[in-house]
């Protein structure tokens, strides 16, 4: 189907140093997102809050595609990206999920994921 929804999944880390991290391997937990659920990608950013994740989120975000991020406070993340969005022609509200997978496990994390998947319209049907 050429106009099937795409799915993305980005995962800030904080610079990686965040101790809300340490209970999740995040290299094995962004592969098994990538390998296991429905995304056309998923990767890791090292801070989406700062310029250079301006910058990014300014180049990245294109319609049709709705994203999953995985960071701290969503409340905090709908802040800082909400005019990346809008810039984009995106509504970060519909096209967009904002978690906070701080102090997870990678179990739990995915879990997390999965059901954002599922609020973004994903039906389990499609491949």
């Amino acid at each position: 189907m050429e106009d099937r929804q795409r799915y993305g999944f980005i995962m800030c880390v904080c610079t990686g140093k965040c101790p809300g991290f340490q209970a999740m391997d995040i290299w094995d937990f962004i592969n098994q997102v990538r390998v296991e659920l429905p995304v056309e990608y998923g990767f890791i950013h090292p801070q989406l809050c700062e310029e250079d994740g301006d910058r990014f989120l300014a180049d990245f975000l294109q319609s049709n595609r709705k994203l999953i991020i995985g960071a701290c406070a969503p409340n905090m993340q709908k802040k800082m990206f909400k005019q990346a969005f809008k810039d984009a022609g995106l509504d970060i509200e519909k096209d967009a999920v904002m978690l906070d997978i701080r102090d997870m496990t990678n179990e739990k994390a995915f879990d997390i994921v999965k059901t954002a998947l599922e609020r973004l319209g994903f039906e389990g049907d499609e491949e």
